[in-house]
């Protein structure tokens, strides 16, 4: 079995967590969708440590990210799909 690249909770998400190290610029991700175990591919748009987001598909300015099928937050900047979310593109909603 392989090993996946990044973990998406639920099928509404839109951004997953890179589970790997090392997850470098072109490299083909196996991803999983923890909810029924399916997966897909998708390939990463940049470097990304372990433990960000990358989104599953193209996000735009003003986007609601979903994780773990909740709001956690504002797309201040667009993103595409396999790119690297985090505090430069994303921001709370909450201030």
């Amino acid at each position: 079995m392989e090993i996946p690249h990044l973990l998406v909770h639920e099928h509404a998400d839109n951004v997953g967590v890179v589970v790997v190290e090392g997850l470098t610029a072109g490299t083909k991700m196996l991803c999983c969708v923890t909810a029924d175990n399916s997966t897909f591919e998708l390939v990463a748009k940049a470097d990304v440590p372990i433990g960000h987001k990358i989104a599953i598909r193209d996000l735009k300015q003003g986007d609601t990210a979903i994780k773990y099928g909740e709001d956690i937050g504002r797309m201040i900047a667009d993103v595409e799909q396999g790119g690297h979310v985090h505090v430069h593109n994303l921001k709370t909603k909450r201030w």
